[in-house]
């Protein structure tokens, strides 16, 4: 095994949904072991009141896992989680789809430790969360930041993604 991944779902979606579950597979393909948390129990606090919760969940997870490097991807409202857990604990490296730079009504807005290498995918059309809120972190923090002609789902950029977390991944080889 080169590492464990972590894949975070967004919010009301599923440990089956098609960008975490597809990029699992890409993971395990490349030999890295795949965890992908259920939140949906989480989810059902409604939008502001799931984040701790998941927050919770995802740092229990981690904990749980011992196998190194530690890579964190999450889509959505995963995203958000993924990076607050970053703050927390010690990972390799972060790839986040769709990221909210905010929650309404969650006290703490976005944010990732500046150490750990992090790639961040957003969509120009993405009308869940705008664009301009991770330009703009993305432009303070100097990160990696791909832009793609796409929505909130992300779907018709699926082998772009693929290709970009394959990238991340190597950086292990």
């Amino acid at each position: 095994m080169r590492g464990q991944v972590i894949l975070s779902h967004g919010l009301d979606a599923s440990p089956a949904a098609t960008k975490v579950s597809a990029l699992a597979m890409l993971a395990e393909s490349l030999g890295w072991r795949a965890f992908k948390p259920d939140y949906r129990e989480d989810d059902a606090l409604g939008h502001a009141d799931c984040v701790l919760p998941r927050l919770a969940r995802l740092l229990a997870v981690i904990d749980a896992q011992p196998q190194q490097p530690l890579v964190l991807v999450g889509s959505s409202m995963g995203a958000f989680v993924s990076g607050l857990a970053s703050l927390q604990r010690p990972v390799a490296g972060l790839f986040l789809l769709a990221t909210p730079s905010e929650i309404p009504g969650h006290p703490q807005a976005f944010d990732l430790r500046s150490d750990v290498p992090a790639c961040l995918i957003h969509g120009w059309n993405d009308d869940v969360c705008p664009p301009a809120g991770v330009i703009a972190f993305a432009g303070k923090r100097r990160l990696p930041l791909l832009m793609l002609d796409d929505d909130h789902r992300l779907g018709a950029s699926m082998a772009t993604i693929e290709w970009q977390f394959r990238q991340l991944l190597g950086a292990w080889e």
